[in-house]
């Protein structure tokens, strides 16, 4: 059955390129070194000495959380080398700052034989980690070929990822089984794991809780809060449809002539907020402030301001008197944008997609607000929520109503972010727990390839 696949995948590629071709208007990343993908390297290989540790971190939020993982490999393995390779061009930007003198960098190679075998032929890594999700059938079999051990770490599987991939059994199971070893995040994402054939070694947590924000962008984000002159609530890593919703909710909360006393209580706070979007993908950054001026709103980007956000009285136009949103329109400043927010309204969420991060948010100290869409970090959602990190609602309406009335209220406010920088405290440690495992699985490998 995986030749079926191996066919598809074939057959697919003059598609990938066209896919690479489209997306580098947008993100020119996706136009670097193009035959990569397909195993192809115009750099010499890195020594054949032992010495190469392959982490694959396919995006962003990845590349950031295997960053922990690389700084203790490091300590742990004198003379290692790193290769890292990455699926999305904003993981790859983010990987850069990962390398050190003798590394490498390159794009996943696509899921043929041939790609795969030129690959590992090329770069020769005594090991491969793949982090959280990233399973390709022929990566695993090229790997257990050439003797690779293959790693999942800081894995994670959801219910609805469960089920997709048990109509296609017949595939994944032979890949699952294929791994040297997978650590999962939590236990249940252990018990989905093995159920579809995965070599489960342990529950080690989440990587990303160790992960440690900017500390220049978050102190800025935290200046900037302090001069803007009223509280300022952040839409987080939206996606497609969420934007649109904020925007129509938002207008609706304009001031009206005749309202009763409590429609007009919570006018009077949606509108002492201000409004912040933080767009998940750079290329819908002009897509999100078209949006926002098509609803009646001025827009304000971030790339405009060279030393802060517009004073209050300056982000309005004057004639009209239209509320400016702010848009976040800047590459790796999470960490500011949470330092800027008194609140978070969580991405993903309101939408069915599984819900963004909210780690993140919990480590800038930032407390979030989230819909009823968090299947992608289901458990770190509940004990967010358990922790008074968070807090859940139905809809965007109810959570737009629920973080500006708790940016408006100083001391729910402190105890909400008090609770978030705990919740991230007391999850950390996973990749002092990975890097041990990590650290063993290879002295046990050298000693059975020695014959020890």
């Amino acid at each position: 059955m995986r030749l079926l696949y191996t066919l598809v995948m074939w057959l697919a590629q003059p598609l990938l390129r066209r896919k690479l071709m489209r997306r580098g208007v947008q993100e020119p990343g996706y136009l670097l070194a193009v035959e990569e993908h397909f195993g192809h390297y115009t750099a010499a290989p890195p020594p054949a000495d032992g010495n190469t540790i392959w982490v694959h971190a396919v995006s962003l939020g990845e590349t950031r959380a295997a960053a922990v993982l690389v700084a203790h490999l490091r300590l742990r393995l004198p003379g290692m080398r790193l290769l890292l390779t990455h699926g999305t061009a904003t993981g790859r930007a983010e990987g850069v700052q990962l390398l050190l003198a003798g590394d490498r960098q390159t794009w996943q190679p696509w899921d043929t034989p041939g790609a795969v075998q030129r690959f590992l032929a090329h770069f020769q890594p005594r090991l491969g980690i793949l982090m959280e999700t990233e399973i390709w059938p022929n990566l695993v079999a090229g790997c257990v070929q050439r003797g690779v051990p293959l790693v999942l770490a800081n894995a994670r599987l959801s219910e609805q990822s469960q089920r997709k991939t048990r109509r296609l059994a017949w595939l994944a199971r032979p890949a699952y089984r294929g791994l040297t070893a997978v650590w999962a995040q939590t236990q249940a994402d252990a018990t989905r794991l093995a159920a579809l054939g995965a070599p489960v070694q342990g529950v080690f947590g989440n990587l990303k809780f160790d992960a440690t924000p900017n500390a220049e962008q978050l102190a800025l984000g935290q200046r900037w809060r302090q001069q803007s002159g009223r509280p300022l609530v952040m839409l987080a890593s939206s996606r497609e449809g969420e934007e649109a919703a904020l925007l129509q909710v938002l207008a609706s909360f304009r001031p009206l002539a005749r309202v009763d006393s409590a429609q007009s209580a919570i006018i009077s706070v949606v509108n002492q907020v201000q409004w912040l979007i933080v767009p998940r993908h750079p290329q819908r950054f002009e897509a999100v402030a078209t949006l926002i001026e098509n609803q009646g709103f001025a827009v304000s980007r971030r790339s405009s301001w060279p030393d802060g956000p517009p004073p209050r009285a300056a982000s309005a136009d004057a004639e009209s008197a239209r509320p400016t949103v702010w848009l976040g329109d800047s590459l790796g400043e999470m960490a500011l944008y949470y330092g800027l927010a008194e609140v978070a309204l969580l991405g993903g969420s309101f939408e069915p997609l599984g819900g963004q991060n909210l780690i993140e948010a919990a480590a800038c100290a930032c407390p979030v607000v989230m819909g009823p869409h968090t299947f992608n970090f289901a458990e770190a959602a509940e004990q967010a929520q358990a922790a008074g990190a968070a807090q859940r609602v139905a809809t965007l309406r109810d959570g737009l109503q629920a973080a500006a009335k708790l940016a408006c209220d100083a001391a729910a406010l402190h105890a909400a972010q008090q609770a978030a920088d705990a919740f991230a405290r007391t999850h950390r440690g996973a990749s002092l727990r990975l890097t041990e495992a990590l650290v063993q699985l290879l002295a046990a490998n050298q000693r059975e390839t020695s014959g020890c």
